[in-house]
């Protein structure tokens, strides 16, 4: 069965904790700014300049028909911020959400029975459904709003074949450490400005007989996942994006100087007895942790730091504050340099299966910063790289500092690379792999047996 991991992880991460409404709920601790629930009242979304739609013609009484993994609570905030676009235009949006998303909607395609619009959570899926020659271009209107509020590397995630598809929607920052900011305050810790800091940081705290840092990659049957970010993150930093492009294409091998070099900076922090695993056990404690937990000693002050992406913070309390000046919060993992903002991330994409002018307009829609800060101000747990969104719209604070990190003129983004990569390494090799090198197989023997599995 084809399973694309890019929103399963992301799902996988956030099960627990949106069965309880966490996402929605988190910053209504942090920021009394939040209505209750997490999303505002529609009313709360002010009318649309509705010329950019225009030109598509009359449009009333149209429908539109979108397709996506995005399912409840998650859809809310989503259905409210198509509100002011229906109002304006005419046209109403049919949505369906399905947990199956990702592998009915290649089925559906193949069958000749797309919908208007998927949200596609990965660049390989979206690869394979405009494979299926169903997939349109984008209209020249997104095209336009895309060049104008994205960056060149969000535009080649939707491009395929040298033509363009697909806009990006939503975005998640996994290039984080979560921290204490009282125990940062009271121990007159500062947030490390470069690798070289956060190593020295990390020595600081471990001089005092407290390991600082705590992680976790167990996840059933995707087990490993997390190590696979770590290594990403450190491939970047250490290599740059040109090299990491190359590894995920394997066009430099998995086992090069290259991968040799991030796991083994990996391993400075995660097989180091002196770093974890923070109130959890030793080293080989952190393969049996489950990675929904391995954050939370932060707050029993057992370790200082985690590394996790935006949607770790689900899984606090939702008694928990969240925020700069609360009881957890994080900083960008940073880069080799002070001026180096290598991103690691993931997101979705807009893809049409139909060019009717009803489609094309709610496609410029949603790439336009309209869309962008209007899904801002019903949303919490969600964050646009579009450039015009404004942070003030975030109410979550962890929503508004990974819009200022994917908003940096210094960022450069990369999509998940296990998630690009075929799933016989990916999602099998690299999770298993890695597992075992956490328990003590060591980086050659490791990176040479996921190598292998690349299919020839």
């Amino acid at each position: 069965m084809f399973v694309q991991r890019g929103s399963s992880r992301s799902r996988i991460a956030l099960a627990g904790a949106l069965s309880a409404g966490l996402v929605l709920s988190l910053s209504a601790c942090a920021d009394d700014k939040e209505p209750s629930g997490g999303t505002a009242p529609a009313s709360s979304l002010a009318p649309i300049d509705c010329a950019p739609y225009t030109a598509f013609g009359d449009l009333k009484g149209k429908e539109v028909s979108i397709y996506t993994g995005i399912v409840t609570p998650e859809d809310t905030p989503q259905k409210e911020s198509y509100k002011p676009f229906e109002q304006c235009t005419g046209i109403t949006i049919k949505y369906e959400g399905d947990k199956s998303f990702e592998t009915q909607v290649l089925i559906r395609a193949e069958a000749g029975n797309p919908p208007d619009l998927a949200y596609v959570p990965q660049p390989g899926l979206l690869q394979r459904l405009v494979a299926t020659g169903k997939a349109v271009e984008a209209p020249t209107e997104v095209a336009a709003n895309v060049d104008k509020d994205f960056g060149a590397d969000w535009k080649a995630y939707g491009t395929v074949d040298g033509k363009f598809y697909a806009a990006p929607l939503g975005a998640n920052v996994k290039s984080l450490v979560w921290y204490s900011p009282k125990e940062f305050k009271d121990n007159g810790y500062q947030i490390p400005q470069t690798l070289g800091e956060l190593k020295t940081l990390s020595d600081k705290i471990a001089a005092t007989g407290k390991k600082p840092w705590c992680a976790g990659i167990a996840s059933g049957e995707a087990t490993g996942w997390p190590l696979t970010d770590w290594m990403e993150d450190f491939f970047l930093r250490l290599n740059g994006p040109e090299a990491y492009d190359k590894w995920i294409k394997h066009e430099i091998p998995f086992n090069g100087p290259e991968a040799t070099k991030a796991l083994d900076g990996v391993g400075e922090y995660l097989k180091n007895d002196k770093y974890v695993n923070g109130g959890l056990g030793d080293v080989k404690s952190i393969a049996g942790t489950e990675f929904k937990d391995a954050g939370l000693p932060i707050l029993d002050g057992d370790c200082s730091l985690h590394r996790q992406a935006s949607f770790y913070a689900a899984n606090f309390d939702k008694s928990t504050k969240v925020a700069e000046d609360g009881d957890v919060y994080a900083f960008y993992l940073p880069g080799e340099t002070a001026d180096s903002k290598p991103v690691l991330g993931g997101g979705e994409f807009v893809l049409a299966f139909a060019d009717r002018p009803e489609v094309k307009a709610f496609q410029t829609y949603l790439s336009s910063s309209t869309w962008a800060n209007n899904k801002a101000k019903v949303s919490s747990g969600w964050v646009s790289a579009n450039k015009q969104l404004d942070v003030a719209n975030l109410v979550n604070p962890i929503d508004a500092l990974s819009a200022k990190i994917l908003q940096d003129p210094k960022a450069t983004f990369r999509f998940d690379a296990s998630d690009l990569m075929p799933a016989a390494v990916g999602s099998n090799a690299f999770w298993k792999q890695g597992t075992s090198w956490i328990t003590g197989q060591d980086t050659k023997t490791t990176l040479t047996n996921i190598e292998n599995a690349w299919p020839k």
